[in-house]
């Protein structure tokens, strides 16, 4: 047979193809599928973080700015440990983002403040001196929209058997509280309570407290969560 197809250089070509092809999917396949399971404390969004999500997405900011740290040391000296397949496990869509206008946000959540980003943006430049991002003021003014993240959230928990209402890391508690309707805005609600007890604006802690939650609120939660 081999020598059948040393005599035929077109079929000997396919043969080859065929072969490492095989080989690369029984090598590869496994690899992945481990590689993208979530990592240890990696959990589900909560409704008040996916709505500040899709502000993030609204407003185009993974068009400046990334989630994804490369394995080289420039970038890990200054954004912390490398991304991980796992830690994207939740994400849908994927903010990889291909362009750093700004720094990468992947691990913002570890060392800037809920008041570092209310000011930052209400006024890019008061916090960081010539900066070029827009003031992202309309964030103030908006409501954001928790019945949609929670239709996200059901739909992911459905569909994907994304593990809300479970425990994760085996203390007898839930990690990620999701529930009926009226249960997860309540949870969201009291989650923007608390990010807005750190903000200074008066306009958007009298809007939490009358149970509205401006977009700057959840984009903030948002932010928070990626570490």
């Amino acid at each position: 047979m081999f020598h059948w197809l040393e005599q035929r250089p077109f079929f000997f070509a396919v043969f080859v193809f065929i072969f490492v092809a095989f080989a690369g999917i029984i090598e590869a396949i496994p690899d992945f599928a481990k590689q993208s399971r979530p990592t240890v404390g990696t959990k589900p969004y909560t409704v008040l973080e996916l709505a500040g999500r899709h502000v993030y997405i609204k407003d185009s900011c993974n068009a400046c700015h990334s989630q994804l740290i490369r394995p080289f040391k420039s970038e890990t000296d200054r954004y912390g440990m490398y991304s991980l397949s796992g830690e994207y496990a939740y994400d849908r869509p994927f903010l990889w983002g291909s362009k750093r206008t700004g720094p990468d946000l992947m691990r913002v959540g570890n060392y800037r403040t809920t008041d570092w980003h209310e000011n930052h943006m209400l006024d890019p430049k008061s916090v960081v001196p010539g900066s070029i991002m827009p003031a992202y003021t309309h964030h103030f003014e908006n409501i954001a929209d928790l019945d949609t993240a929670y239709a996200e959230a059901l739909t992911v928990k459905n569909v994907f058997n994304t593990p809300y209402d479970q425990d994760l890391d085996g203390d007898g508690k839930i990690d990620v509280k999701l529930g009926d309707y009226e249960s997860a805005i309540a949870t969201a609600r009291k989650q923007a309570e608390e990010i807005a007890a750190d903000m200074k604006n008066q306009k958007v802690k009298d809007a939490v407290a009358n149970g509205q939650v401006p977009e700057i609120v959840a984009l903030i939660a948002y932010l928070n969560s990626l570490k």
